[in-house]
């Protein structure tokens, strides 16, 4: 797998309002779910970071942090705060709210990462869509999103993807892709779990 230039990137400064509780501390696989990730993603990437809100930044301080600078909305903020401290790479992003990405789709979406693109994304088989938070975005496509950003009326990632240059991977079984956003989905998920 090529690592060169791939930094991994875990968004874990969301406020969690849906959820109700705090989404990158939810211990899916008995640590944190932030903490879960960066393990593997570390095993995958040259370099990983968390990016995370300024208040976050006591509970992380024994791992690679980027601390998001509040100039975009929503994930293009993390996103976006990462690209400006490392220009040059690209970036493979997972979410929190994704409790059952694995191993193997990891490796799966690096080994099918197009770098002539703006971006490789992860998308389920049912509906086809890229998710933008289980990506790897290129240099040159997050160079282009202020672009995007100011002549836009939608700051949604995937409203970026559908517009750009991507390719999409499918992996193996859908339920890798599961947004875990709300307790009813939290639920679904320690189901899903329990009988692994």
């Amino acid at each position: 797998m090529d690592m060169e230039n791939l930094y991994g990137l875990i968004l874990a400064g969301g406020k969690s309002k849906r959820m109700g509780k705090d989404k990158d501390r939810i211990a899916y696989h008995g640590s944190p779910q932030s903490i879960y990730l960066y393990g593997l993603l570390d095993d995958l990437c040259r370099k990983t970071f968390l990016s995370i809100r300024a208040d976050q930044a006591q509970k992380y301080q024994n791992y690679n942090t980027i601390v998001d600078v509040n100039d975009y909305r929503g994930p293009f903020n993390g996103l976006m705060s990462a690209h400006n401290t490392n220009p040059d790479v690209a970036w493979l992003v997972i979410a929190c709210d994704l409790p059952l990405i694995d191993p193997e789709t990891l490796q799966l979406l690096i080994i099918e990462r197009d770098k002539n693109k703006k971006a490789t994304a992860l998308a389920t088989r049912k509906s086809g869509l890229p998710e933008p938070l289980a990506a790897i975005w290129e240099p040159g496509g997050l160079k282009q999103v202020p672009e995007y950003l100011e002549n836009s009326e939608s700051s949604c990632p995937r409203k970026y993807l559908l517009n750009s240059d991507i390719k999409l991977v499918t992996p193996q079984k859908d339920d890798v892709l599961l947004n875990a956003n709300f307790e009813e989905e939290y639920l679904e998920v320690m189901k899903k779990l329990s009988v692994l």
